[in-house]
């Protein structure tokens, strides 16, 4: 896998990626598939979720329903609307969920070739159909049951891969991993059979100031340089964060420079809530936490300040 070194936002996915998400953090997965079936409704995509063992209603249900007084993940809400969306598309067909069982061992064995063949028909019919593109995605932890023929996962992975790098196809698929149940060394392997790992869209990115959500703890990533011109987007994710949280964690080691006010955005925004919050600002360099000591923000109450390398 010749990877980036943070990945590939999930709305940047293009027709013949094979991307990895390993995740450790539940709301890291529902952020990135979220947006990957809302983008794919949006395209004309038909999408094909190939679960575990739930059954569609419950995919249907932590994958559409929004929890009361917070967005889609940590606060943040990358998918609105789309629930209704969603039970519209499980019913005329759009949305399909298999279990792994049906679609891995429909002849009661994991045989790579076979599945990569019915993939192909699938796709090949979906186009037919009418459909501008197809996306799949899987929980891949089905391979770690001893199910006959799953020893060749990871071939299967290595096979498909190929087949996407050197096919013209409209197609696109996310492999989920789960941190918790894959051990290193083989989450290593698989994760090789893939182009790039994907992660969360930026919640906002111009070209000069990027903020990214941050997971366990929950947060944000600001990178570039900070000026009057990024407040507002700025003021927006700190105002989306969980106001429950007792922590949160915003990561400057990525920010090159950072005027005042910027800063005081960060400070006093990051300690409000429901509840009084402890803010961890980590990985500052040399000159933010000067501009921070010079505004006297390095001492307010509740901010913890972790010094980068820079």
């Amino acid at each position: 896998m010749s990877a980036s070194a943070e990945g590939r936002p999930v709305g940047r996915m293009e027709f013949g990626d094979h991307l990895c998400l390993s995740y450790d953090n539940d709301d890291e997965r529902l952020a990135v598939l979220r947006a990957y079936v809302r983008d794919g409704l949006a395209a004309d995509h038909k999408i094909i979720y190939l679960s575990d063992q739930d059954p569609p209603e419950t995919v249907l249900g932590w994958l559409g329903a929004r929890e009361a007084g917070t967005g889609g993940y940590a606060g943040f809400d990358p998918a609105p609307g789309l629930g209704p969306d969603l039970v519209r598309a499980l019913e005329d067909g759009r949305f399909v969920v298999r279990t792994a069982e049906e679609a891995y061992l429909a002849t009661g064995r994991f045989d790579p070739d076979e599945i990569i063949g019915l993939f192909a028909t699938e796709i090949e019919m979906a186009l037919v159909q009418g459909y501008k593109g197809v996306r799949v995605t899987g929980e891949e932890t089905f391979s770690l049951r001893g199910w006959p023929g799953t020893e060749r996962f990871a071939e299967f992975e290595r096979k498909i891969d190929e087949v996407f790098r050197t096919s013209r196809v409209n197609a696109m698929a996310i492999c989920q991993y789960d941190r918790r149940w894959f051990d290193a060394e083989r989450l290593d392997r698989l994760e090789a059979h893939h182009v790039d790992r994907v992660r969360p869209d930026p919640l906002h990115d111009d070209g000069a100031f990027r903020v990214v959500p941050l997971f366990g703890p929950p947060g944000l990533g600001l990178a570039g340089t900070l000026t009057p011109d990024g407040h507002t987007a700025l003021e927006r994710a700190l105002d989306s964060l969980p106001r429950t949280a007792g922590l949160v964690c915003v990561d400057l080691s990525a920010l090159d420079e950072a005027d005042e006010e910027g800063l005081r955005l960060v400070v006093g925004k990051g300690v409000q809530g429901g509840i009084r919050r402890q803010v961890l600002l980590r990985g500052v360099s040399g000159a933010v936490l000067a501009r921070l000591r010079a505004a006297d923000l390095h001492r307010t109450p509740g901010v913890e300040i972790e010094e980068g390398a820079r």
